[in-house]
């Protein structure tokens, strides 16, 4: 069973930035893409970003330019980058491994920005 952790969640104003890591408990080259998704209250989650096994990373559009994805390969953990943030982007943070055949999910972190 893979676990995955995260953390750096918190409360922030408006235009701070908070960065989120997620670990997991096999290397992140056994999947083809790792992702983080955020869930606000009363929407469907939404994909925020992710990064291929190439290395390859995308971003939501309404974040493009303020958050940015990357990995360390050693540490088998995935990160996000979120600056300039805004009151809309509150919401429980969840990190996904995605195998091809199955996606592991994190338990989340809550992220609050307050305007």
């Amino acid at each position: 069973q893979v676990q995955l952790v995260e953390s750096g969640g918190g409360l922030v104003q408006a235009g701070g930035s908070l960065t989120l890591s997620c670990s997991t408990s096999r290397s992140i080259f056994s999947f083809s893409a790792m992702e983080w998704y955020r869930q606000a209250p009363g929407k469907q989650r939404e994909l925020v970003a992710f990064i291929i096994s190439d290395g390859s990373t995308n971003v939501l559009d309404s974040v493009k330019g303020r958050f940015t994805i990357f990995r360390d390969d050693a540490r088998n953990a995935v990160y996000l980058l979120m600056n300039s943030l805004k009151p809309e982007d509150t919401g429980v943070y969840i990190c996904s491994a995605n195998s091809m055949v199955a996606h592991y999910w994190g338990q989340g972190t809550q992220v609050t920005v307050s305007s």
